[in-house]
């Protein structure tokens, strides 16, 4: 197999360039935030970053009240996904649990490593998790009953900090027994800006020991470095906060929107949800849609055949895919 022939499905722009309504990545639909991107474009690109991040390590350990040697800085969440496969391989490990539908990458990894999926989790060395989960937006179903103590169990949080509704299933007391892996720049409307960190559960100085062994020198650029260092500041957390509401009657009026279009809409507790399209041609609709400009996530990659996956934007764009696909339908009559 060419390297150019491993596929990774994802959402965003794409050999087609950049999009003109994208429905398909679940970016923060009011930013970007202005205070995180003003950090950004002010970052001192002519010097390399600290190579072990003391400052951010110390405010991203203050921020979520723990060690700062409990922080593991990542290029981005996929990065740090196949590094923590890497290290439960070296161990050892050779199966991994994976939710019903879930991000490609946590499967990709899997197998570039050579662990097997199993059905109970109790059988595996590895074990993802994600809350809000991708695609469904929804609870992880039985997260709390999930083994810990015996396995590399990781919660991905990419979407805790767009919930629109509900709360996390773990308490502050079971959250210390799991990796907590949190990618803001979706938070922050800031995609392009890759940078990740991972919170190592209590007593894991060995495994955190390993996974810095096991990365490469300088995994964030300074522009990630500044985005981190941004969203741990109260004024970054207070935009996020005010801004919740009008993402919840975005959404509200996204869900009437595709109603009416006669999509099944499934539930969803983030500012994302999953749909299924009355429509035969799936592949190709959406195919009609891209050349238009308009980009919806199709969820077969996670499991999820017939649906797909749309952030909830604002209402223009909403419009937009509205009168597209009422023109789509017409022109397939």
């Amino acid at each position: 197999m060419k390297l150019c022939d491993v596929q990774r499905p994802h959402g965003g722009p794409d050999g087609l360039g950049v999009l003109l309504h994208d429905f398909s990545t679940n970016s923060h639909a009011c930013g970007p935030c202005p205070q995180a991107l003003a950090a950004v474009r002010q970052a001192d690109a002519s010097r390399y970053p600290d190579p072990r991040y003391t400052a951010l390590r110390e405010q991203l350990a203050a921020f979520h009240g723990v060690a700062p040697r409990r922080i593991v800085l990542a290029a981005s969440a996929s990065e740090f996904i196949f590094r923590i496969t890497a290290r439960v391989a070296q161990q050892g490990g050779r199966k991994v649990w994976l939710p019903e539908h879930s991000y490609g990458e946590y499967a990709q990894a899997a197998q570039a490593w050579g662990l097997q999926q199993v059905g109970p989790a109790q059988a595996a060395q590895l074990i993802w998790a994600c809350e809000p989960s991708s695609p469904l937006g929804g609870a992880q179903p039985g997260l709390g009953s999930l083994p810990a103590a015996s396995a590399t169990v990781v919660l991905d949080l990419a979407y805790e900090p767009l919930r629109l509704q509900g709360a996390l299933a773990l308490d502050a007391e079971a959250l210390q027994q799991v990796w907590q892996l949190w990618t803001p720049n979706k938070a922050l409307g800031l995609t392009g800006v890759r940078a990740a960190y991972a919170i190592a559960p209590l007593r894991s100085d060995g495994a955190v020991a390993a996974l810095e062994r096991l990365g490469s020198s300088w995994p964030v650029g300074v522009h990630g470095v500044a985005l981190l260092k941004a969203w741990c500041e109260p004024a970054v957390q207070a935009w996020l906060a005010a801004r919740l509401p009008t993402l919840r009657q975005w959404k509200a009026r996204q869900l009437g929107l595709c109603e009416a279009l006669g999509w099944a809409c499934l539930p969803s507790d983030a500012n994302f949800f999953c749909a299924r399209p009355d429509i035969q041609d799936l592949g190709r609709a959406l195919s009609l849609l891209r050349a238009q400009g308009i980009k919806l996530r199709d969820t077969a990659s996670f499991g999820l055949s017939g649906h797909v996956r749309l952030s909830v934007q604002p209402p223009p764009v909403q419009d937009a895919l509205q009168q597209a696909w009422q023109e789509l339908i017409r022109t397939s009559e």
